[in-house]
């Protein structure tokens, strides 16, 4: 009988996608993966109770650095599989020399033609507590300028469609996010320093799973770091390439082992 891990993964089309290269990887050591996804608290949640046995990933250490706290004593950190940051941004259309920081946003002459709503995703993301904070410290609630929370879907698709009108628009993302590998997305400044910079997008596993499991296994684990750039490809071929997370991971796995 094969040995169970239980992968969880927070219920983000990215999130699955670095999940998926965990799972391949597990499964070459002859482990069945029961992999499973729930929302940025819940998962937490999930692991400290022991629902789940690895969790990828944490962002480490400003967006998820809280929700790990209260489980750090029992965790092991394995590799950073890439190096996620919050931004706010704004098509390449948009001037630079017009709106070139979100202190720019509040300027008569940019607020007439920007639109209010910043769609975001659920609350407990990162980026989405980082937007709250914007809106409030710099006053743009003055101006009628609003955070709404909703799916990823909501965000993604309310961007494209502001992209194919040309409207001057502000999309709280993170890299790696599919929206990159298909448009030109200008971060905005951000001086007070509310985006909570870079995070490592690091995998985690039970400290008593983690003694249990073979050294050669922990050794790729650590050493697993797509990046960026690849894990925002998997996201684009997962949302717009209309393959399953695991087929995404397949595609490049074999094409990195060509290489």
């Amino acid at each position: 009988m094969k040995p169970i891990i239980r992968l969880g993964y927070i219920d983000l089309s990215f999130h699955a996608a670095s999940a998926a290269l965990v799972q391949r990887i597990l499964e070459r050591y002859g482990y069945e993966v029961q992999v499973s996804a729930a929302p940025h608290e819940d998962m937490f949640r999930r692991y400290g109770a022991g629902a789940v046995d690895m969790l990828a990933s944490a962002w480490l250490p400003a967006s998820h650095g809280d929700y790990l706290a209260p489980y750090a004593a029992q965790t092991r950190t394995l590799g950073v599989l890439y190096r996620p940051y919050c931004i706010w941004g704004v098509p390449d259309y948009v001037p630079v020399d017009a709106v070139q920081s979100v202190a720019d946003l509040l300027r008569p002459e940019v607020a007439t033609r920007m639109t209010r709503l910043i769609q975001g995703i659920n609350p407990g993301a990162g980026i989405s507590r980082f937007s709250r904070a914007i809106i409030q410290q710099y006053g743009l609630d003055r101006l009628g300028y609003h955070f709404e929370n909703g799916t990823q879907a909501d965000c993604f698709m309310r961007y494209e469609q502001a992209h194919a009108r040309r409207e001057w628009c502000v999309v709280p993302l993170w890299h790696p996010q599919f929206l990159h590998h298909s448009h030109r997305i200008r971060p905005l400044d951000e001086p007070l320093g509310l985006l909570g910079g870079q995070d490592d997008a690091t995998l985690i596993v039970s400290e008593p799973f983690a003694r249990d499991m073979p050294v050669a296994l922990l050794d790729e684990l650590n050493r697993l770091s797509p990046g960026n750039a690849v894990i925002s490809e998997l996201d684009h071929l997962i949302c717009r390439g209309g393959m399953s997370a695991l087929q995404a991971a397949d595609a490049w796995l074999a094409r990195s082992a060509s290489l």
